[in-house]
């Protein structure tokens, strides 16, 4: 049986609310900030440690961080089994495989702009998904932009070529990031439940600990040597992209509809290429810039709301 809308009852506004849509309105902003920052970040961490096990310790650096806030604040947990599961399919999906895929690519040779780049396709894959999964209605400027994103990113992947920068296996793993960011996009929006960030990110977290372990033991070369970039990389990367940023994308995944928030990606390359130039040196061909513009333009118009 289908259940219907109340009636609409005029209440006063509540102020809480009013404070978290003037929130909401700046998080787009910081979390590609955030978000575009980790690429070279992570790039830059890498070089000092086998990419799994730097994987699992940020992880369990994010745990000790959240151990303290769940002691204090004592957030609700989930009340029903299938919630838990929710939650820990997210984390697979995002810790594990979007990460992981991630880590390794920059381990073997992919650049922070291109694997940037490739994941800024997840709006071509929630585009084509999201109206059968979510029942969602994308109109024709939101299609118009999509391709004009997707032409940008041929565009760049044709200059990076061009320079010879990036290896195959590098490409695969960012493909494989690209799936697993856009599956987490799709699971989160269709059945994600509003929870406390900490319960949520607890969750997730220990489950990318748990699913991580053992491909380092598998898999992993165990080759670390603290300095001060693998410390100063792990401290970003704990409160600025694990506990800040993925907040931000899963608040603004619940709060808008998939397609669009997924828009967001196409600015990513070309703030995480620019912050890749001027912290590592990460060359960026003339004709690679013309296809970030062309990406950008592309997401200005995915963003245009369908007319009434």
């Amino acid at each position: 049986m289908s259940r219907q809308s109340s009636p609409a009852v005029s209440t006063p506004e509540d102020p809480g609310e009013h404070d978290a849509a003037l929130w909401m309105r700046g998080a787009p902003l910081l979390f590609l900030l955030l978000w575009s920052l980790g690429f070279p970040v992570a790039r830059i961490g890498i070089q000092d440690v086998d990419p799994l096990l730097f994987l699992t310790l940020r992880f369990g650096l994010v745990l000790m961080v959240l151990a303290p806030l769940a002691l204090w604040l004592r957030p609700p947990l989930p009340s029903r089994g299938i919630d838990w599961w929710h939650q820990v399919v997210v984390g697979v999906l995002i810790q594990t495989l979007y990460f992981g895929f991630c880590y390794v690519g920059f381990a073997i040779g992919a650049s922070a702009s291109t694997v940037a780049l490739i994941i800024s396709l997840q709006p071509i894959v929630v585009a084509l998904l999201a109206p059968r999964l979510l029942d969602e209605r994308i109109g024709g400027h939101r299609w118009l932009g999509l391709g004009l994103g997707l032409a940008g990113a041929a565009i760049v992947i044709v200059a990076r070529e061009s320079t010879g920068g990036d290896s195959t296996a590098g490409l695969l793993c960012a493909l494989g990031a690209l799936l697993g960011i856009s599956a987490a996009t799709l699971y989160e929006k269709r059945f994600g439940t509003r929870l406390h960030p900490v319960t949520s990110n607890a969750i997730q977290y220990a489950t990318g600990l748990i699913t991580t372990l053992p491909l380092v033991i598998a898999f992993g070369q165990y080759r670390l040597s603290w300095t001060p970039e693998l410390v100063a990389s792990l401290g970003y990367l704990v409160i600025g992209n694990s506990l800040i940023a993925i907040t931000l994308l899963l608040a603004m995944i619940r709060r808008g509809a998939a397609s669009r928030v997924s828009a967001l990606f196409y600015l990513v390359p070309p703030t995480a290429a620019l912050l890749a130039w001027l912290m590592i040196d990460e060359p960026m061909p003339p004709l690679g810039w013309l296809g970030m513009a062309v990406a950008a333009l592309g997401v200005l118009l995915a963003r245009r709301e369908k007319a009434a």
